[in-house]
């Protein structure tokens, strides 16, 4: 059985080793588990899951210091992020907080909707300077992970999801398509200076090895 942390796993393998148009990077587990603020355990098992239902599959590399690599089958994440994961994750917006904007209220999304006076969707943090009502991340490490290791594209991926297990109809449906069309290399990423209007404040840490 899939656990949120996996799907996040998932979704940052998706934006740092297949979609990303900036010349994608093979990532040890060790360095996943850094960039995504969990441990690396917590990183092998899900994998480890993740190959189990086919989201995953090993790949033999030339590079002698990752010899095999885990790679997503497009069509089965596609399948399972628009078709599944709504109903294994699904949420309810919470109390009013600070946060980081998420769903329809993040730049990828927000361009297609005019926003009223109600309150946004945000991942809880102390850190963040957006508010809202609280919408849990998939994992609890998500806001820490973006305000260190600020990822757009990984960002633009799990506010799509978000907005898929939360949002309305319309909401959904256009949240589907941009994921389809990023899934497929039609999407435009975002440049980072759209991190900056949503809450995250970027943390200095050290030199990734």
């Amino acid at each position: 059985m899939l656990k949120p942390q996996d799907i996040v796993i998932l979704l940052k393998i998706l934006s740092t080793m297949t979609l990303s148009s900036d010349h994608p990077k093979v990532m040890s587990q060790n360095r996943l588990s850094v960039l995504l603020c969990m441990s690396v355990s917590e990183v092998n098992a899900g994998i480890k899951r993740l190959v189990l239902s086919g989201l995953l599959s090993p790949v033999i590399t030339e590079d002698p210091k990752n010899k095999i690599v885990f790679m997503p089958s497009k069509s089965a994440c596609e399948e399972c992020l628009i078709s599944a994961v709504k109903y294994f994750f699904p949420v309810e917006l919470g109390a009013y907080t600070r946060g980081i904007a998420t769903s329809y209220a993040a730049p990828v999304l927000a361009k297609h909707f005019i926003l009223g006076d109600d309150p946004i969707p945000v991942w809880p943090y102390a850190e963040g300077d957006k508010r809202g009502l609280t919408l849990e991340p998939l994992y609890s490490s998500v806001p820490e992970s973006l305000s260190q290791f600020p990822d757009p594209l990984f960002y633009e991926l799990l506010v799509l999801i978000d907005a898929i297990r939360s949002g309305r109809a319309r909401e959904k449906n256009i949240a589907i398509k941009l994921l389809r069309d990023m899934l497929n290399g039609k999407q435009k990423i975002s440049n980072d200076g759209e991190l900056e209007n949503v809450g995250i404040r970027r943390k200095k840490v050290g030199k990734l090895k």
